[in-house]
């Protein structure tokens, strides 16, 4: 559970299920919320945002105890939105207050669920700075599935149509981290640049596709018996709760959509006793469940709807004619996206890890993933 708006005191967050026994500290999350806020396109907020995580409850001596655990993240720019955040009554029209629904965003549609005509009430939660508590949620998350020889990675597959050519790889991943566009392709990651640059001069702004994979999952995460527990289903809706994403595919799958058949499956073989597959279009699930290959899912993130040369709308309280509110926005989040993506994809897979393998402990949990994994071997 999460909690905060965009300009309000902080973020906070509440974790429940967190294993005892596995280490962690603020050395854990705040590295992934640096990596949240970098990227090249980025806007001020995240000058004025150096984001910290300040662990309240579920933690003593470095270690989890099993009870829930409080993350909180304060917002520094709250101090300069006091008065116009305050839970107090009166005061209004308050200061930016916002009529002017902006095109793409949850501004009109928001107010007019909950019948709000300042719609800075739909915006300060609907804002992306609510993926802050999910990247410092899901950072515990990998942390617990790094303990069980999971791993993760995300990087740019493209920005605005310009692709990163260079294959991925394991070996790769000190290049990504050093990009600030999050692609090892070099040539690539100029011309990204330069198409930012020109979007930012238009006012305007970028979207792109995002990869994250995962490798060494145990096979058998999700289940195919009922429909809200395949492992797929749940790891789009997972990515399509994130701000600006509106597309998510598993391995090749609109690749696969104009293949035939016997061009699409992972032919199985049986080697020196054990299970393998030579391809991996499925991307590593096959009927809502992991088979033991590497996780692939990529998404597509749509241009951010703040633009600073705004779209036509209408003013919902004078329902006159006006351009689009313009809030302090990014040229693009593309690199950042993937960031969220890999925390929020890894808190789908703790969950699923969880479900299947249980445990009050880490070690309880380490024992029963490797006995599932030689049991998977050994069929």
């Amino acid at each position: 559970m999460t909690a905060g708006e965009s300009h309000g005191p902080q973020l906070t967050a509440i974790i429940e299920g967190v294993p005892s026994q596995l280490q962690l500290g603020k050395a854990d999350i705040d590295p992934w919320l640096r990596r949240r806020q970098g990227g090249y396109g980025r806007g001020r907020r995240m000058v004025i945002e150096t984001d910290e995580t300040e662990i309240l409850s579920g933690v003593r001596a470095g270690r989890t105890t099993g009870a829930p655990v409080t993350l909180v993240i304060a917002n520094k720019d709250h101090r300069n939105w006091t008065e116009i955040m305050s839970p107090e009554p009166g005061g209004e029209p308050r200061k930016k207050a916002l009529t002017d629904a902006r095109p793409g965003h949850a501004d009109l549609t928001g107010g007019i669920k909950y019948r709000h005509k300042d719609l800075r009430d739909v915006l300060e939660r609907a804002s992306a700075r609510e993926t802050a508590a999910r990247v410092a949620v899901g950072s515990v998350a990998l942390k617990l599935l790094s303990e069980l020889g999971i791993e993760g990675a995300n990087y740019v597959a493209s920005l605005a149509g310009i692709e990163t050519r260079q294959a991925f790889s394991w070996d790769a991943l000190d290049a990504i981290e050093d990009s600030d566009l999050r692609t090892p392709d070099a040539d690539a990651a100029a011309q990204m640049r330069e198409r930012i640059d020109q979007a930012k001069k238009d006012g305007d702004t970028l979207g792109g596709i995002l990869e994250v994979r995962f490798r060494g999952l145990p096979v058998g995460l999700g289940s195919f018996v009922h429909w809200d527990r395949k492992l797929d289903g749940r790891i789009a809706q997972a990515c399509l709760s994130v701000q600006a994403m509106k597309g998510v595919e598993i391995g090749r799958a609109f690749e696969n959509a104009v293949r035939p058949g016997s061009n699409v499956h992972d032919a199985i073989h049986y080697r020196e006793g054990t299970y393998a597959r030579d391809t991996n279009g499925a991307g590593g699930v096959e009927a809502g469940m992991t088979n033991g290959e590497e996780l692939i899912v990529r998404v597509a993130m749509k241009p951010i709807a703040t633009l600073m040369k705004p779209l036509p709308t209408v003013n919902v309280v004078t329902h006159e004619p006006s351009d689009a509110a313009r809030e302090r926005s990014d040229t693009t989040a593309v690199p950042a996206a993937g960031v969220i993506l890999q925390c929020v994809i890894g808190w789908v897979l703790a969950e699923a890890v969880l479900e299947k393998f249980g445990g009050d402990t880490l070690p309880e949990l380490q024992e029963r993933v490797a006995q599932s994994r030689a049991f998977a071997h050994t069929y």
